[in-house]
């Protein structure tokens, strides 16, 4: 952290910032950055957001842009977003929308946010569902790149090792897609696995965990540079939607308790069982996948939720087109391809593989 003053003061006209804090951050974390922000002739105004889905509004975007504007701040005074994946998100759809788009700062304070949510541009707050269904994932958002991402792995000290592992879904997906991607990294599945069962009983730390967090932010920023706004008809951005389609409709629904990682964690488990299915690959790819999701320390299943629920929920996914589900499932060791409107039930049977039995 001790480089965020200086960098963000560097910004051309930076000499106030609007900081949206994590509420789950430690308050000497807090008081660290904006001092450093202001030693470094940044006055920072902030403002702190509640962790979790379900404070990832239209509400709360609205009270901080009201904030920015009653604040007086400018064009060229940045956004600092100072958390987990949720305040990353929401920081920088502020940041697209105020002034028609200032400047955003990602400081990702947890493993999600370092390996997958600041990395992209992806920027967005979820919106109310029909009755009783449950907030539509990121259905309002904006494509908006920071101007630098900071994640300082020393911050992961302090972060409840839940949160930890939940990151952890995020880079066994990019193990799942590594020969996918246009920045090809071939030996991250079995470098990710390998790791997985070091970690196994302890928590995830030292210079293993920092190698990880670099080869997934280098893979993810490969396809990012490649499709910034997913605009490939086949593959591009869309094939890191692995898990997500599935994982989303166990998150969002009405009364889930997962962490977005978790969820993600079951959506593997779910691809890989469709993906079998289809025959797009054997059972090995199962076994391997709820293999790394265990050793990860993630949930195998979910319960109170029937099929029919979460198959209405993936109804709802705003990737769907023309009424039909596109789902990346994989196709080999480190390889995935993009499934239009997929059989009924190769569906059934990746939704039957996360639900634990009733």
């Amino acid at each position: 952290m001790a480089d965020l003053g200086p960098r963000v003061a560097g910004l051309p006209g930076a000499s106030r910032c609007f900081l949206v804090a994590d509420s789950g951050l430690p308050p000497e974390v807090v008081d660290r950055v904006e001092a450093a922000l202001r030693g470094a002739g940044c006055e920072p105004s902030t403002r702190v957001v509640h962790a979790g889905e379900d404070h990832k509004t239209w509400q709360v975007a609205g009270e901080l842009l009201g904030d920015m504007a009653a604040l007086g701040l400018e064009r060229r005074h940045p956004v600092v977003a100072l958390g987990g994946g949720v305040v990353g998100d929401i920081a920088g759809f502020v940041a697209s929308a105020y002034r028609r788009g200032v400047p955003i700062v990602q400081c990702p304070t947890t493993l999600l946010g370092m390996v997958d949510a600041s990395v992209g541009g992806k920027a967005g707050v979820n919106l109310p569902g029909p009755a009783g269904a449950g907030a539509l994932k990121n259905m309002a958002g904006a494509f908006h790149q920071p101007v630098f991402v900071l994640a300082d792995v020393e911050v992961l000290e302090s972060l409840p090792e839940r949160h930890l592992r939940s990151g952890l879904a995020e880079c066994i997906k990019h193990a799942m897609l590594c020969d996918s991607a246009p920045r090809r990294d071939p030996g991250l599945l079995e470098a990710t696995r390998a790791a997985l069962l070091a970690w196994k009983g302890r928590r995830p730390a030292g210079e293993a965990l920092a190698a990880l967090i670099a080869r997934s932010v280098a893979l993810k920023a490969g396809v990012v540079e490649e499709d910034e706004r997913e605009e490939k008809p086949a593959g591009g951005r869309a094939i890191l939607n692995l898990g997500h389609t599935f994982g989303h409709a166990v998150e969002t629904a009405p009364g889930s308790t997962l962490l977005h990682g978790e969820a993600v964690g079951l959506g593997l488990i779910a691809a890989a069982t469709s993906a079998a299915s289809l025959g797009l690959v054997g059972a090995e790819c199962e076994r391997l996948t709820r293999e790394l999701v265990e050793h990860a320390g993630l949930p195998l299943a979910i319960n109170g939720l029937s099929p029919a629920t979460v198959r209405a929920r993936m109804a709802l996914d705003k990737k769907v087109v023309g009424g039909g589900l596109r789902l990346v499932l994989p196709c080999g060791p480190g390889r995935v391809t993009l499934v239009e409107k997929p059989p009924e039930e190769a569906v059934l049977a990746g939704i039957a593989a996360m639900l634990a039995p009733r």
